[in-house]
């Protein structure tokens, strides 16, 4: 019988069938980060257990962390203690730690591909809901709660319901200065945030096909905001060439048999899906948010929807309140609406192709007056490979602050934040109410966007600058 990637995957990992469509799975690769795990060590403490198979576990330090120039564990004070707790407890539980200063910090969702923890095939699990962003490499990657963690600590497997199958094809040519987060937020606007729900996503169709792997992350990222439980791209040769000779990688003969392996795990062509969903990529143009869901979403030279023109009581309702959130007006063109702060960075949108789409529209400009402009890579390793390549002085040189790598001002858990009231241009994954900070306004979009955003002072169409 003909098996989707999804299919092969679960089923390669099932321990027991406990019944009512329940599942035991066997976790091959745990990845901690250090808000979501310091209660699950503290029961595991109290019941005097340990972790079943620590060499299968990574730890990351990543959303408490200060992101200013030269910081320590410490610069951060609400972060201390986490950081505290983290070291003693992989300490005591012998597993590997990714800490501050590590050649390899970054944020848990980029260096866990970047490092080759997570693999074609893999289950991956982390306490933080965009641990789907390992889909990318073809890993069956989701988040889960602390309670998870700690049963996943103890056993290194978890109990899980199993989602029903989606698939999106994205098919087409990608027009200019539109990037795989458009993409995402095109399907997300379409779709709506709850298309997803109780489904694992496969990606495909030729515009995937032709995505380099970084901008694969991006679209499985954002999964979780589609309402999605996981979102994966089967892997393929640019998989394996992204993978090869990383430090978590196969090497030698095991590096020849996890490939004879990996490349039976795309779906069969007569595969079928509980739900299909088709994309023309010539439709999509540059995307910015107006609301307080990535489902309120159009293109960068459209206007601001009217909540009186909405299906339903409670999408008007839900409209008129983002609209009066965001202090927006229906009718009003997103173009030229004033912006505060510009965040570069996040999960979804802080890897070197993400720096680089930026700085080619940063490059000999300068960062609007009274706009607070940060790229923050998404990992040390990013960090390094950007500065090999100047693009630090670029993005100084026009008057961007060029950070340590961490979450930021993605999630409002660390010292940056965007003030109450003030608006922000993030190429992070979610908008809702307060996410940047108490009262901050936040609209998302592409790396390439953001950048000229900041350099006019206000929501700009990148593809008038590129021209």
């Amino acid at each position: 019988m003909p098996e989707s990637f999804f299919d092969k995957v679960w089923n390669q990992h099932v321990i027991a069938d406990l019944g009512d469509d329940a599942f035991l799975l066997h976790v091959d690769r745990h990845v901690i980060q250090e808000t979501t795990c310091a209660q699950a060590f503290k029961n595991m403490a109290r019941d005097g257990r340990k972790t079943r198979n620590p060499e299968l576990t990574y730890a990351v330090i990543d959303h408490v962390l200060s992101t200013a120039p030269g910081r320590t564990g410490d610069t951060f004070e609400g972060g201390r203690e986490f950081v505290h707790l983290m070291r003693a407890n992989c300490a005591a539980h012998n597993i590997e730690l990714i800490d501050v200063d590590h050649p390899w910090q970054g944020i848990v969702h980029i260096v866990s591909p970047e490092l080759g923890i997570a693999l074609p095939g893999a289950t991956l699990v982390c306490g933080d809901s965009h641990t789907a962003t390992s889909g990318g490499v073809g890993a069956y990657a989701w988040g889960i709660g602390t309670s998870e963690v700690e049963h996943v600590l103890a056993t290194q497997s978890i109990v899980q319901r199993k989602p029903k199958r989606m698939r999106v094809t994205f098919d087409g040519k990608l027009a200019p200065q539109v990037y795989a987060k458009d993409l995402i937020l095109y399907l997300i606007g379409k779709a709506g945030i709850s298309a997803g729900r109780g489904h694992a996503v496969e990606y495909a169709g030729s515009a995937i096909r032709a995505m380099p792997i970084e901008g694969r992350q991006t679209i499985c990222n954002m999964s979780i905001e589609l309402g999605a439980r996981a979102g994966f791209v089967p892997p393929d040769d640019a998989t394996y060439e992204y993978l090869a000779g990383r430090p978590f990688a196969p090497k030698g003969r095991d590096w020849e048999a996890a490939l004879a392996y990996w490349r039976g795990l795309p779906s069969d062509p007569e595969a079928s899906f509980d739900r299909e969903i088709a994309i023309d990529c010539a439709d999509i143009a540059p995307q910015i948010t107006w609301g307080t869901t990535p489902e309120d979403v159009t293109g960068v030279d459209g206007r601001v929807p009217d909540p009186a023109a909405a299906p339903d009581a409670s999408r008007r309702a839900a409209m008129a309140r983002s609209l009066d959130y965001l202090g927006l007006t229906p009718g009003q063109p997103l173009e030229g609406i004033p912006v505060d702060v510009v965040f570069i960075g996040s999960c979804t949108n802080s890897r070197l192709s993400d720096l680089e789409a930026a700085a080619k529209v940063a490059r000999g400009r300068k960062v609007a007056p009274g706009v607070r402009a940060l790229v923050v890579p998404g990992s040390a390793s990013v960090r390094q490979a950007a500065e090999a390549a100047g693009l630090d002085r670029v993005f100084t040189e026009a008057g961007f602050e060029w950070r340590e790598a961490g979450c930021s001002m993605c999630v409002a858990v660390n010292d940056d934040q965007v003030p109450p009231g003030k608006r922000c241009i993030a190429t992070s994954n979610r908008n809702f109410e307060g996410r940047q900070g108490p009262g901050s306004r936040t609209h998302l979009a592409s790396p390439a966007s953001a950048a000229a955003a900041a350099v006019r002072g206000a929501i700009a169409d990148v593809r008038k600058l590129a021209s």
